[in-house]
């Protein structure tokens, strides 16, 4: 015999008061509210459709009154009796309403607010990201309509392409971009936070590194007789002595680099960190940047794109190099000079807060606090060391 549920009354919705859990009062033919444990009182409407159960939410008591979810329950039995479902006629009704509560649009106002804060060729990689994968599935949902269901058919997507590391970085943007939406008033929750776990795990690959002694004389040796560009083997070799990123290191401009103060100066802009970086210049750098300004021509770039003037150097060209001076195994890239810098500085007895200062590492606590000309005095002296032992490495090759 079905149990008869005893309809709700507003005295009961009043004085509902929030407990450690969350629990519901039912008003019957599936239609209850949920009190949540910070007070909330959310209007539900379960019911089935082919055969499956299904929950809408129909608003918070008191915005919406206990006759008006009556109501709502009455609309959505009307539907149902029309064979449609409830849930997808009022996703469409507000997919139609579109404006400032679509996923899109709250994208874009999330983007613009951050964009501030980083470069312009990660803001455009974060929209192209969205644009591509995202938008063409939840886009022009509103945030509050999305469902699991609709961020785990995304994920699937890309996952069916192989593409899982970028399955892992779209469903992060989608969860920032949700998470907006519940700041600002246009969700209720980050419904994307209950897929974290569906996600198809990747194995970090670290980026390959010679790290003896020998191995690292070689592949110098290698680089002074590399026959190609002469910007890709003077971009080499800067990595090598200064163990910048090359994305940091590739977009250098000649305003950057005062060779007579022995400092280039690295904006924030291309800091992994968001913060300027200061590179001490030694003998031997400060012998490269002259080299490079004999063959300087019309661009601002230190390392000027071989197509235009007007563009830095791709990283594909130091790849393209790193492979060819291989002999096409991937025994090092031009970022694992990082790598072998701390590697081996760690094994001289460098003090690890100078040496990680230098590579512009982010630490934990009140040890990350950072500045550009944090333990300056030490890196100089590093850094001298540091280009000196390669100046030798290479001596000592035959």
């Amino acid at each position: 015999m079905p149990r008869i549920v005893k309809p709700l009354t507003d005295a009961q919705l009043k004085n509902a008061k929030a407990r450690e859990k969350p629990y519901k009062l039912s008003d019957g033919g599936g239609l209850y509210i949920a009190v949540t444990p910070e007070g909330s009182k959310l209007w539900r409407l379960k019911y089935r459709f082919n055969g499956m159960e299904r929950t809408t939410a129909l608003g918070a008591y008191p915005t919406v009154t206990l006759i008006q979810a009556r109501d709502k329950r009455n609309e959505a039995r009307g539907l149902l009796s029309d064979g449609k479902d409830p849930l997808t006629e009022k996703r469409a009704a507000q997919a139609k309403e579109g404006g400032r509560d679509s996923f899109k649009a709250i994208a874009e106002e999330w983007i613009e607010k951050q964009s501030n804060g980083w470069s312009k060729k990660y803001a455009q990689t974060v929209k192209n990201r969205l644009k591509g994968d995202a938008y063409s599935k939840i886009g022009h949902l509103p945030a509050g309509a999305i469902r699991s269901a609709d961020v785990l058919d995304l994920i699937a997507a890309i996952e069916k392409r192989k593409a899982f590391a970028l399955a892992i970085k779209i469903h992060q943007l989608v969860s920032k971009v949700l998470q907006y939406a519940v700041i600002t008033g246009r969700a209720e929750r980050n419904i994307a936070a209950d897929v974290r776990g569906a996600l198809t795990p990747v194995q970090t690959e670290h980026l390959a590194a010679v790290t003896a002694e020998d191995d690292l004389k070689d592949l110098l040796a290698r680089i002074d007789a590399y026959g190609g560009s002469p910007w890709t083997r003077y971009a080499l070799n800067l990595l090598a002595h200064t163990f910048l990123r090359p994305s940091a290191m590739l977009g250098a401009r000649w305003g950057e680099v005062d060779t007579d103060a022995r400092v280039w100066s690295v904006p924030a802009t291309r800091m992994k960190m968001r913060r300027d970086h200061i590179v001490p210049l030694t003998d031997a750098t400060v012998a490269i940047f002259e080299a490079l300004r004999t063959i300087r021509g019309k661009s601002e770039f230190v390392f000027p794109n071989h197509r235009t003037d007007n563009m830095p150097m791709g990283a594909s060209a130091l790849h393209n190099a790193m492979r060819n001076i291989c002999d096409g195994k991937t025994a090092h890239t031009p970022h694992g000079f990082r790598s072998t810098a701390s590697t081996l500085l760690h094994e001289k007895g460098y003090n690890s807060d100078v040496i990680e200062a230098q590579l512009a590492h982010k630490r934990p606590g009140v040890r990350g606090i950072y500045h550009r000309g944090e333990y300056l005095a030490e890196r100089r002296e590093m850094m001298a060391f540091w280009s000196n032992y390669l100046v030798e490495l290479v001596k000592a090759n035959p």
